[in-house]
């Protein structure tokens, strides 16, 4: 069975009115990685529409995919959440995928990266820009394709992490060929999704808010496979990410808003 919310959530674009089915049974917290995915998105969309009104077009498409040299951070719930999607795939897909990773691995391992971003997942401190800055400036250096990329196509477009849905630019698509050099424009994402995620499993768990870099996201998802197995009531771990949100945004935006309802 499912709990229908009705959210009214103010963000820096506007007011976001929207509809979720929740469960109402026990849940583990990937559940509500899709449905946190959806207000992220809803409230990016009006940013694009605010930008467009700015003249402003974005100008990602289809096959453009130099942001797919970067280090992508993932949240806990994320990770547990492509693990169990990958899982869901046919046998020959799975070992496509097992592959990609270990080439990818081998590759950060050879370049003495890959301890560092073992490292940074296993800090028991809570992961923030600083500390993602220069593992990320290293790993971009490499411009290892992601993973999940074939013939400069996301092959996981629909489960694609939080953070690759939040990356949007108005700049010359061009200037995206070196990230570190040229100045983009990107559009703001006004909740940024895994970080709320990483908040809420902070609450949940008392771990630090960690952000897992994607080629150790299977591995650290399967390390931790016992917690992935936790479960909460469906509208009590809404209700929770809910509030992580509305934090993020008052802090974020300083919107004085109380907390969203349903």
């Amino acid at each position: 069975m499912q709990e229908r919310f009705e959210i009214a959530l103010n963000t820096s674009a506007g007011q976001i009115t929207s509809a979720v089915d929740v469960p109402t049974g026990n849940v583990s917290v990937s559940a509500v990685v899709p449905l946190m995915r959806h207000l992220g998105e809803e409230a990016q969309a009006m940013e694009v529409v605010r930008a467009r009104e700015l003249g402003k077009a974005v100008s990602c498409h289809k096959g453009c995919a130099a942001c797919c040299r970067m280090l992508v951070p993932l949240s806990a719930p994320e990770a547990f959440a492509l693990r169990a999607w990958i899982r869901s795939r046919p046998t020959d897909q799975q070992e496509d995928i097992a592959r990609r990773f270990s080439e990818v691995k081998t590759r950060l391992v050879a370049q003495g990266v890959w301890e560092r971003l073992v490292a940074l997942c296993d800090s028991s401190l809570t992961t923030d820009d600083d500390m993602l800055e220069g593992v990320n400036r290293s790993y971009y250096a490499l411009r290892l394709p992601c993973p999940f990329l074939e013939e400069e196509m996301c092959t996981i477009y629909d489960e694609r992490p939080a953070a690759c849905r939040e990356l949007l630019v108005t700049s010359p698509a061009d200037r995206c060929h070196d990230l570190i050099k040229n100045p983009i424009d990107p559009v703001l994402a006004p909740i940024q999704v895994s970080t709320v995620l990483g908040l809420l499993w902070q609450e949940l768990t008392a771990n630090p808010t960690r952000l897992i870099p994607l080629p150790l996201a299977l591995e650290w998802a399967e390390r931790h496979d016992e917690q992935s197995r936790r479960t909460w009531r469906g509208g009590e771990l809404f209700d929770h990410a809910l509030d992580k949100t509305w934090r993020f945004l008052s802090q974020a935006f300083g919107t004085t808003d109380k907390n969203p309802t349903r």
